[in-house]
């Protein structure tokens, strides 16, 4: 089953993205490089609550 998450900048700490993700195959925390539109950069994105 796929749950809903929240991508959060790891500079500005602002919650950029919103994506699924498989609770089975990514059980811990996902960490991407995307682009944060306030930081004008890519950056690390982390995984938030």
């Amino acid at each position: 089953m796929r749950t809903k998450i929240t991508l959060a900048c790891t500079e500005c700490k602002q919650r950029n993205y919103n994506t699924t993700k498989d609770k089975k195959t990514h059980p811990d925390r996902m960490e991407i490089k995307k682009y944060c539109r306030f930081c004008k950069t890519h950056t690390l994105h982390k995984e938030t609550k």
